[in-house]
């Protein structure tokens, strides 16, 4: 005959309310990601799809600067304020830029593709761009109501 040794019981419990916190943590790993996802916040009456940190540049329509068409963007629109280049949001676009106000940029070209997380601002004058330099940037992804 074999003998069994029996747990007493307050061991069990302790046992199965550690299993169940360890099932409520693995939950929670694979669903809280999921509900970022769907949740979408509101700044200045758009809905904010996505947000990141990234590097951004500045740069102008000289010559130096682009391709044999200065004025012309990769979407085929004309430079103009509020026309940014990257390479890692797709053309057309919406993003709002901290340190910008409530200014919409909206992604109509592109840079060289050797830059894979940047954003680059057209601006006017070259002396601008040269100001704004190269700095740490919050974007936001929007969609228009």
């Amino acid at each position: 005959m074999r003998a069994t040794i029996k747990r007493p019981k307050r061991a069990r419990r302790i046992k199965q309310k550690i299993w169940l916190g360890i099932k409520i943590l693995m939950l929670a790993i694979l669903v809280l990601p999921l509900c970022a996802i769907g949740s979408q916040a509101k700044r200045n009456g758009y809905t904010i799809i996505q947000s990141g940190v990234v590097f951004a540049t500045a740069y102008n329509s000289m010559e130096s600067q682009t391709d044999s068409t200065p004025w012309i963007t990769a979407s085929g629109t004309r430079c103009r304020p509020g026309v940014i280049a990257s390479n890692f949001l797709p053309i057309g676009t919406k993003v709002m830029i901290d340190g910008f106000g409530n200014r919409v940029f909206v992604v109509e070209d592109r840079m060289n593709k050797r830059y894979k997380k940047r954003i680059d601002i057209w601006f006017r004058d070259y002396d601008d761009a040269i100001q704004f330099g190269v700095r740490k940037i919050r974007y936001h992804v929007i969609k228009t109501a």
